[in-house]
């Protein structure tokens, strides 16, 4: 059985150039526990509005490492990573007295096995686990939503 194919909407430039956009790599941290899917979702450091883990790509890693270290930072996950971007999604990132960088976030699992107490930035972000129609509801990107409501890890095995 393959995935279904998740609509990607238009990729918002604003007055950005295509040479401006940036990648990154992000983790859609999930557990089952009772036969209902878990996400979990944390604040950003500025606005404190919620997101996924997700940062820029690293040497020597893969895309889906690079999402599991970003999960490590700003969560304490510690858990099992899958190579299969499950879809992208599109942001601007703000950046302190710079202009806003338009940005395309590549999308991959990881099960949650561990959550640490302390992590790298355990004292600047929270963390909340909810279900999958909670967190499509409290992020805001719409192709994120999209990937976050469709998300099947029936589907990865």
């Amino acid at each position: 059985m393959s995935a279904p194919m998740i609509k990607q909407l238009p990729i918002s430039l604003q007055k950005g150039h295509k040479r401006d956009v940036r990648s990154q790599f992000a983790a859609l941290c999930y557990k089952v526990k009772n036969g209902k899917v878990r996400i979990l979702l944390v604040t950003s450091r500025r606005s404190g509005r919620w997101i996924v883990p997700k940062g820029w790509p690293m040497d020597a890693m893969t895309p889906g490492q690079c999402a599991a270290q970003e999960a490590w930072e700003e969560a304490g996950v510690m858990g099992r990573v899958t190579d299969l971007c499950l879809g992208l999604y599109s942001y601007r990132k703000i950046l302190p007295d710079e202009d806003d960088l338009p940005c395309v976030a590549m999308v991959y699992p990881i099960e949650v096995k561990k959550l640490a107490k302390d992590f790298p930035e355990a004292a600047d972000r929270k963390r909340k686990w909810v279900s999958r129609k909670k967190a499509a509801q409290m992020v805001v990107e719409p192709e994120l939503a999209r990937i976050i409501r469709d998300f099947d890890p029936k589907r990865l095995r």
